[in-house]
């Protein structure tokens, strides 16, 4: 690959030190979700009116059901960062899978994952 389709060593180590940085605060989000979602079973004695109780119950279980789905999330955004930094070792980092060129740093330095340039993402 000739140099001037791909980013110079200095720019991937750039981009390498933000997705390093954008994992370990994932992975911080993430721990958060998942204590949420564990102490979401709590069974406090409150309300013990069945009222409450059949509220309470559908709301814990929507809860439960929305922060298993943010973790999900939160685990693809994870993996696709990772997979990026395989991306920065290979120097295959910024190519668009697509058109074959060099996706706009600003593009990459805010969706430090993507692998379309907007005018691939564009076509589709």
């Amino acid at each position: 690959m000739a140099d001037n389709v791909r980013y110079s060593d200095a720019d991937l180590a750039e981009f390498k030190a933000l997705i390093t940085e954008k994992i370990e605060k994932a992975k911080y989000d993430l721990d958060l979700i998942k204590s949420a979602y564990m102490n979401d079973s709590t069974n406090g004695t409150e309300d013990t009116s069945p009222t409450f109780k059949a509220f309470d119950e559908g709301s814990a279980v929507m809860s439960k059901e929305s922060n298993s789905q943010l973790a999900i999330r939160q685990e693809k955004f994870i993996r696709d960062l990772k997979n990026a930094l395989i991306r920065i070792e290979n120097k295959t980092y910024g190519i668009c899978r697509v058109t074959g060129k060099l996706i706009n740093k600003k593009r990459l330095e805010l969706v430090p994952h993507a692998t379309l340039s907007i005018e691939a993402k564009n076509m589709q």
